[in-house]
């Protein structure tokens, strides 16, 4: 790997640098779901119980506040407004709009990165290749012949540089797709558990 990587040349190392931002962003949103995962129908079914119960408010904020997911954070911020107003349908769902926009943004973070990556890499690894293809013509040029070997020999190092490109893309660009489906799920299950959720506070008045 050390030789294949040297006989790229100095692109190889833009080109490892894009590799590490990458990973380092993948890894990060790999925990940021697994921490903000959380069974939903349980969720919500210990949380109705909760509110059903004498002091049903404050207790089911206090059991929003036992759970770190963003459902958590934005149905006790419903909570807290439900307790302060009372069953008023707009506050409440203005409320969870303003906690929902603060609390998701972690799905669209880090996504640019990604993205960026997996465009800049195969531009880096192209360049890296027109650059190994010059200097392969300037060697030919200083020889005075076409020396097979000469030519093979630099063809097949510039296109070092293209391969490794489209080696982080093809990854970057899987990721980024299968996040993308993530957050786009997550969002839709916000939307659809928020909703049942203030009409189930305006029916059961806890």
């Amino acid at each position: 790997m050390i030789a294949y990587f040297m006989k790229g040349g100095n692109y190889m190392w833009p080109l490892f640098g894009c590799l590490i931002v990458g990973l380092a962003y993948v890894i990060e949103r790999f925990i940021s779901y697994a921490l903000a995962s959380v069974d939903i129908k349980k969720f919500m079914s210990e949380l109705k119980s909760a509110l059903k119960e004498e002091e049903g408010i404050d207790k089911g904020i206090e059991y929003c506040k036992s759970h770190r997911s963003p459902v958590a954070r934005i149905m006790e911020t419903a909570l807290e407004s439900y307790k302060k107003v009372g069953p008023k349908r707009d506050i409440i769902e203005e409320s969870i709009s303003n906690s929902g926009t603060n609390e998701l943004a972690f799905l669209e973070r880090g996504m640019p990165v990604i993205a960026a990556v997996s465009t800049i890499a195969p531009i880096i690894g192209f360049l890296g290749t027109v650059s190994g293809m010059i200097h392969a013509f300037d060697a030919i040029a200083i020889a005075g012949e076409v020396e097979p070997t000469l030519v093979a020999t630099g063809i097949s190092e510039a296109l070092i540089t293209t391969a490794t490109g489209l080696s982080i893309a093809f990854p970057m660009v899987a990721f980024h797709v299968f996040f993308s489906t993530r957050s786009n799920s997550y969002t839709r299950m916000m939307e659809t558990t928020a909703t049942e959720f203030v009409a189930f506070l305006l029916e059961e008045k806890p």
